[in-house]
């Protein structure tokens, strides 16, 4: 018993529900990460491809789990002008950045893109795209509607 008495014991209940905003935000988030990854990858010239498990049946009917690549798509792409431009995606859902309707964002170089993308995650954190977000959810699962 003397362990229980160093440390600091409360009573406390997880909450079940956590709210949608912070849902998406965290989706959002996770999605941005895995583009910084890209990115980074594709500036140092090596192949980014994260590991997922699937479930799939073998050719006996038998279910097995199987360890497959994830696929990332890029939501940058470079200009004729050889400029880099990046879209922010929410789904497949294209966020508009702004009230005039933008959907991108241009930056010059490699570091830049992954400076850019870490600050758009720092955004999301702090809760500056949530409009945005909800509006692209909304439209999405309009899409799922009937």
């Amino acid at each position: 018993m003397t362990v229980f008495t160093k440390l600091k014991l409360v009573t406390s209940k997880k909450e079940q529900n956590a709210s949608p905003i912070i849902v998406r935000r965290n989706k959002l988030v996770s999605k941005i990460s895995e583009q910084i990854e890209l990115a980074t990858a594709k500036k140092e010239g090596r192949l980014y491809a994260p590991k997922r498990i699937k479930n799939v049946t073998n050719a006996d009917g038998e279910r097995v789990t199987v360890e497959t690549i994830k696929r990332v798509k890029e939501w940058f792409w470079v200009t004729p002008t050889n400029k880099i431009n990046l879209s922010l995606r929410y789904g497949s859902k294209t966020l508009l950045l702004n009230a005039k309707g933008a959907n991108a964002i241009e930056v010059a170089t490699a570091n830049e893109l992954i400076d850019t993308l870490s600050d758009l995650r720092d955004a999301v954190n702090a809760g500056e795209l949530d409009e945005a977000i909800t509006n692209a959810s909304e439209k999405l699962r309009e899409g799922f509607a009937k």
